[in-house]
Parts: C-alpha cells; sequence; structure tokens
C-alpha cells in the first residue's frame, strides 16, 4: 500500500478517525473546529503545506494523534516547534478529558502563535504555549519536567536531539516523527549523541516512523 493509500484508507474524514482512534463525539467536534480555523487562517499565514489541507484529516491530524496511544500515562507533554498545532494541539485535545494531563506548546514565529491562542481557545484544550524560539523556553523553564517531549518536521535528529537534551532527563521520552530519512538521521545523531530508541511505524505512512529516543546522553569529545 501506497503512502497516500495508506493515509486515506486510515482516517480521511471525521468519521475514519473517529474509528481508528476511537474518541468522543466531543472531541471530533473539537478537531472539526480546530480544521475550520486551520483552513481560515491559512489564507494569510502558513501553517502547512497547501498542497496537505484536502487531506488534513490523514496528513496532519492523524499522524499527530498517533502519539498519543505510544504514551497513554504522559501527563506534562512539551512538544517543541508547534507550528500550526501539530502535533501538540492535537494531542491536548484528544487528552482533555484528563484533568491532569498538560501540554506545553513552544514556537518562535509570532503569527503562528497568534493562531495557536485562538485555537486552543477554540477547542479548550489543555495548553499553555510560549512564544519564543526553544532555546530561550530552555533557559526559562530548566525546572519543567515533561513526561513527553515531541516534534514534527522541525529538524534533521542530530540538531533534534540538541534542542530537547535539556528536557530528556530521567524517565522523559522523546517522540519525534520522521520520515524516509530515518535510518540515516540516526546514524547521524549517534556520532554525537548515546541514546536508546524504538522506531515505530507509522500508522499514516509506509515511509514514515516515529522514533522514540530515551536515555540521550552527549558523546564526550
Amino acid at each position: 500500500m501506497s503512502a497516500d493509500s495508506k493515509r486515506g484508507a486510515l482516517a480521511s474524514s471525521a468519521e475514519s478517525f473517529a474509528d481508528t482512534f476511537k474518541v468522543s463525539h466531543e472531541t471530533i467536534h473539537r478537531l472539526e473546529r480546530l480544521v475550520d480555523l486551520l483552513e481560515h487562517w491559512q489564507k494569510t499565514t502558513n501553517l502547512v503545506a497547501p498542497s496537505t489541507l484536502p487531506d488534513v484529516w490523514g496528513r496532519h491530524l492523524a499522524d499527530s494523534a498517533q502519539l498519543s496511544g505510544l504514551a497513554p500515562k504522559a501527563r506534562l507533554w512539551l512538544d517543541l516547534g508547534s507550528g500550526g498545532g501539530f502535533p501538540g494541539l492535537v494531542v491536548a485535545i484528544l487528552r482533555s478529558g484528563d484533568p491532569d494531563f498538560r501540554m506545553h506548546l513552544v514556537e518562535s514565529n509570532h503569527k503562528k502563535c497568534a493562531f495557536l491562542g485562538q485555537a486552543v481557545r477554540a477547542v479548550q484544550a489543555p495548553v499553555d504555549i510560549h512564544a519564543m524560539r526553544i532555546e530561550q523556553f530552555a533557559e526559562n523553564a530548566q525546572s519543567l519536567r515533561p513526561d513527553v517531549v515531541s516534534a514534527r518536521a522541525l529538524a534533521p535528529l542530530p540538531r533534534l536531539l540538541e534542542l530537547a537534551e535539556p528536557f530528556l532527563r530521567g524517565e522523559t521520552r522523546g517522540l519525534f516523527l520522521k520520515g524516509r530519512e530515518t535510518e540515516a538521521e540516526i546514524a547521524s545523531a549517534q556520532d554525537r549523541w548515546s541514546f536508546g530508541h524504538v522506531c515505530h511505524p507509522s500508522l499514516t505512512a509506509d515511509d514514515a516512523w516515529v522514533v522514540q529516543v530515551t536515555n540521550l546522553r552527549r558523546r564526550p569529545a
């Protein structure tokens, strides 16, 4: 099955998304509100690649939602370079029924942060938005101990680990959505870093993976 057909079979609509991820009507309503806002803001702000809008439920929502199932017990979640809300805002919507759950979104683009702010209010998600560079957030939030650090389409894995390293301590794990260059990116990252990793096959594309990273340590120079 091709990447496009796999994604289409998984969640090409709200109905198929609900069937795949077993979510409530209220959750679907919130996701539909997010999609409406995304389509409205996309006219003036580049939140996602325009070519992906017709497949927003598979390409963006389902791709993001799969992370929630990989960390069902996570209560404090940090999403780096959140952009249009993928994956962080989608995960937060799915976890809105958990009173102990909190999502932190870090995004330096102020137009995207304005979108995220409106979207968070509209869907009433348990989210804090930090409008700053990741490096600045790391300096300001040194005491933050998230259960999960996530990112999607942010940077190659070696650079991504550099950005996530201040938070990948102890039991914290990284969940990073990666594409066809996953194997090469892991090999490159291992030149600089020591870490445990598991590659979970993506639910949305045959040539994509969710790379789970644990026990991150910088190799001696």
